[in-house]
């Protein structure tokens, strides 16, 4: 293996390493550092005709919201498409009158006159035509990146954490940017395709059968052909979309272990593996653009060979070399039908020249769905999952009764301190001023109920081979203070999470008061690149700068902040780098309280604290917290004797530890 196994730790926090599903292998010419074994496969779901038809209509369902542009353009590329016809008119009647029956000039001035117009018409409509069709476009890209980022949300944290960042990116990116060919060429040229040509058949039928039996034979060439080189770039897209995925994800990963890597001395042989990935994702971008290339030339050919046939049919009728007619057709009708004999293979050129447009987008789709699971649609893209723009995990299934077996879903929470409503009442968050206690705190409904239950709970964490808590069943009053307590991976984070609506219980029910706001602290908050106070500004946008004070006093965030030289508005580098991890927890229980849950999850909010600024920040908690449940996994004896009462984790037994224990 050409990296140690420590490496693995860098890419993903709290997972598996995401390359563990790739196969790493020496490089060969410029072949990429990364292949998939799911690609060897002989018969891949993307070929499927079903599959293809489902993910035009996920691509048609993107523009919806534009139906008005695409109207818009339909028409101004309809009424081109006839004026078209009137300017070849005009030009064959000009021909006509001034060569074959001599009339003066002035008498061909309106003739001029009605030229010129069309000419300025068909210019506006065909810019017309253009905007509409990149806002079409504009809006397909971002109905694309928000169900995404919808999806994403729905997810979860502990899903994210098993993806790479570097891949997800591109679905947002990359593969955004692939949609623009589709709606602002490919659309256009199919809408002119299916209209245009037909026109002109029509008028060019009238004028001289002969040549329109000529157009509409030789038409069927250009889409036979188009569709042959069609299926190839398809395939030829989807790979070069997914090598670029997979080269986002691979550059991320090594950025975001970049000391580690450094530490290893793996730089130089990292670099490599970088640059021969770069080359593969060359090759393939270059086969895309051959292909396209090639079908461009040999559609250019087949038509070129069809107007070559009515021109030569015009000449040998003029020489007498052919009598299809009574009467040999005038230089009007000749000039008509060779002006517009171009003109009806143009559409069927711009279609093949954007084919591959259409591939593109399709390959996208599939790798959105390769990804995701699904290709996100409208009506989950819009359901409420939460109050704020944070990472939230999607709800459950509904909650069970007591004691069953089914596993009954706490309501979701987002992290780093967002609280999310349930469905059932969903109130507005309230962003406190001050830390004075509440002149009406919050009351249940129903005092006499327990604000959480949990019987019989058995939860696994993502990816582990056996159960980290069995048979739990433990109650949480209203405006109780809970601390959990065990040794390291006795499952106090994965209790947490599983109350948050993050992890779905193995067995057991687990229930929460309907409408209960639920606010989640953990113990890797992330930090974007920004000052401190935008980080917390993300629990609350329009909170004031007191507010932001308040909330930083009590979650002891002054301490540090009133030394650094621009106190709140300091800027911090991404994940919080140039903050330690207790620092970096305290900007996480900021925006916890910012939010104002009626229940809170502390995953570690004292640890690295020194004595005094863990003193003072139960304190302020413990105003804070005045009737609000919190449940607190703890080390800390500080913190046991905070709490109202103590619920004892035992120890994980592995399913080695048993084996080895056995006589």
């Amino acid at each position: 293996m050409p990296l140690p196994a420590a490496i693995g730790i860098v890419a993903a926090r709290g997972g598996p390493h995401p390359d563990a599903a790739l196969q790493w292998r020496p490089v060969r010419r410029a072949e990429s550092v990364l292949t998939d074994p799911a690609e060897s496969s002989a018969a891949s779901p993307a070929e499927s005709p079903h599959l293809r038809q489902q993910r035009v209509r996920w691509l048609a369902s993107l523009a919806s919201a534009a139906r008005g542009r695409q109207r818009l353009a339909a028409v101004a590329i309809s009424l081109s498409g006839a004026l078209l016809i009137v300017q070849a008119g005009a030009i064959a009647w000009l021909l006509q009158a001034l060569l074959v029956e001599g009339s003066e000039l002035p008498q061909a001035l309106p003739a001029f006159a009605i030229l010129a117009l069309v000419l300025a018409v068909r210019a506006l409509l065909g810019a017309c035509a253009q905007r509409a069709a990149g806002d079409v476009a504009d809006a397909a890209k971002f109905e694309l990146r928000r169900r995404v980022y919808r999806r994403l949300l729905q997810r979860g944290p502990l899903w994210l954490r098993g993806q790479r960042n570097g891949e997800l990116g591109e679905l947002l990116l990359a593969h955004g940017d692939a949609l623009d060919g589709y709606y602002a060429g490919y659309q256009p040229a199919r809408l002119e395709v299916s209209v245009v040509p037909l026109l002109i058949l029509l008028a060019v039928g009238c004028s001289d059968w002969v040549v329109g039996l000529l157009l509409l034979f030789t038409a069927p060439l250009v889409p036979i052909f188009m569709m042959l080189v069609g299926w190839g770039a398809e395939a030829a897209g989807r790979r070069q979309l997914r090598e670029l995925a997979r080269m986002g994800g691979h550059f991320a990963d090594r950025l975001k272990g970049l000391g580690l890597l450094r530490l290893y001395g793996r730089g130089e042989d990292e670099l490599r593996g970088i640059a021969a990935a770069a080359e593969g994702v060359r090759e393939r971008t270059l086969k895309v653009l051959r292909i396209a290339f090639l079908s461009s030339t040999v559609l250019e050919f087949f038509a070129s060979v069809s107007v070559a046939m009515v021109a030569m049919y015009l000449g040998l009728s003029y020489l007498g070399m052919i009598a299809l007619h009574a009467a040999v057709p005038t230089l009007g009708v000749g000039v008509f039908c060779l002006l517009l004999a171009p003109e009806f293979y143009a559409p069927l050129r711009r279609l093949a020249a954007h084919y591959h447009d259409r591939a593109n987008a399709l390959a996208a789709a599939a790798e959105v769905e390769r990804l995701l699971g699904e290709l996100p649609d409208a009506a989950v893209a819009l359901a409420p999952c939460v109050s704020s723009p944070a990472v939230a995990a999607p709800a459950l299934s509904s909650l069970a009764p007591p004691l069953s077996v089914r596993p009954a879903p706490a309501m979701p929470a987002t992290p780093d301190g967002y609280a999310v409503p349930t469905p059932a009442a969903p109130p507005t968050p309230v962003v406190p001023a001050t830390l004075a206690l509440p002149e009406k705190p919050s009351v249940p409904a129903a005092p006499t109920q327990p604000l959480l239950r949990a019987e019989g709970l058995t939860l696994r964490p993502q990816g582990a081979r056996c159960d980290a808590l069995q048979d739990l069943s433990f109650s949480l009053q209203p405006g109780q203070r809970l601390a959990l307590v065990g040794p390291s991976g006795s499952g106090k984070s994965t209790l947490l999470e599983a109350l948050a609506g993050w992890l779905p219980p193995r067995a057991g029910s687990l229930q929460l008061r309907p409408g209960l706001r639920v606010g989640y602290a953990g113990q890797r908050p992330y930090l974007f690149h920004g000052s401190i106070a935008d980080n917390l500004r993300l629990a609350a946008p329009r909170a004031s700068a007191a507010q932001l004070h308040a909330a930083a006093e009590a979650a002891q965030v002054m301490r540090f902040a009133a030394h650094l030289p621009l106190g709140l508005e300091t800027v911090i580098g991404e994940r919080g780098f140039g903050l330690s991890g207790g620092e970096a927890r305290r900007i996480g229980l900021a925006r916890l309280l910012l939010r104002d849950p009626e229940l809170l999850l502390l995953d570690e909010p004292t640890a690295f604290l020194d004595p005094d600024t863990e003193t003072e920040l139960l304190r302020t908690l413990a105003a804070f917290s005045h009737g609000r449940s919190v449940i607190v996994a703890t080390h800390s004896e500080a913190a046991m004797r905070w709490a109202d009462s103590v619920l004892q984790l035992p120890a994980r037994v592995t399913a080695d530890d048993a084996i080895g224990a056995a006589p």
